[in-house]
């Protein structure tokens, strides 16, 4: 199957720069996937979703989107795809309203009307159902200058999805957003995806987000340093998987994990038990001491990204 996104050695040089931005990167998006885009500042992920959203060039390499040909077909490119963009470009002196429909009539998609009632039905009804989702229903014949940092993310939020693309590119999506809020995006992006097969493009902070992601790929100093499912990169970087485990006779436990050749250290509440395998059932249901203390932890997408960033020489944020 044809990705939906295909970037084949792309690199993107800034004059005077010591190093390409982006260095001979190359990856593929299929459509309907989530797919996520990792890497600290300054590691070439914006620089990199410019170029897919068409608001940079580049230096050399072939990117085809949906078929379309990045650098030759670029405008009907920019009509299947939507972005919420990591700083806001809204007009404070517009109402949130007609950032909508000043925004939406460049895809082509509305026609544009000078008066928001003389704007077509299905027009309406799509920025109804929108505003409900992200909470600004009854702020849309507002001026923005009177909007909350927050209430413009999500004012971002809705008109990225009004003239329904085939791919949205989230750049730092849900930053300013309260966790309800984000919770609530999330909820629906989920449900447009499976209804209608969309593809999400994401970068974020927020590395809990990403977790649900089909593929991650982390690129650092404008190389790819590694890409699979989040489980897959957990594992390959080998992260520390342990129980904590107590016993009201902690002697006899200690004696039972020494025989079982189970690597453990003590803490003075509890012992830390590490293990290799994909859960610690087996070392647990061997054991015969009474516990009185049982947690597992299991390392993040969080903790395997900065593992791999620390590596690889720092966060340069």
């Amino acid at each position: 199957m044809e990705p939906i996104i295909d970037v084949n050695h792309l690199t993107k040089n800034y004059r005077k720069a010591p190093s390409p931005a982006v260095d001979d990167i190359s990856f593929d998006v299929q459509a309907g996937e989530f797919f996520a885009f990792l890497g600290p500042n300054g590691a070439g992920k914006t620089t990199t979703i410019s170029i897919l959203t068409t608001t940079l060039s580049k230096t050399s390499g072939k990117v085809t989107i949906a078929g379309y040909d990045l650098e030759k077909e670029a405008k009907k490119v920019r009509r299947l795809i939507g972005v919420i963009f990591q700083n806001p470009s809204l007009d404070l002196e517009l109402t949130a309203e007609e950032n909508i429909r000043l925004h939406v009539s460049i895809y082509g998609v509305y026609t544009y009307r000078p008066l928001y009632r003389l704007m077509p039905q299905r027009y309406k009804a799509r920025i109804e159902e929108l505003a409900e989702v992200v909470g600004i229903h009854d702020d849309l014949f507002k001026k923005l200058k009177t909007f909350s940092g927050g209430m413009k993310r999500k004012l971002e939020i809705l008109r990225s999805l009004m003239h329904r693309p085939k791919i949205l590119f989230l750049d730092e999506p849900t930053q300013g957003l309260d966790a309800a809020s984000r919770q609530s995006f999330w909820n629906y992006l989920q449900k447009v995806r499976a209804e209608e097969n969309l593809t999400i493009f994401l970068t974020t902070h927020y590395l809990e987000e990403a977790e649900d992601a089909d593929r991650v790929c982390i690129i650092n100093e404008g190389k790819i340093a590694m890409m699979g499912a989040p489980d897959e990169i957990k594992n390959k970087l080998l992260l520390d998987k342990f129980i904590q485990l107590d016993a009201s006779d902690r002697s006899h436990l200690r004696s039972e994990l020494l025989q079982l050749g189970a690597p453990f250290t003590e803490t003075g509440c509890h012992l830390k038990v590490m293990f290799q395998e994909e859960t610690p059932q087996s070392l647990i249901a061997a054991l015969t001491s009474p516990l009185t203390k049982l947690a597992v932890h299991q390392p993040t997408l969080e903790e395997a990204y900065m593992d791999l960033i620390e590596r690889k020489g720092g966060d340069k944020r």
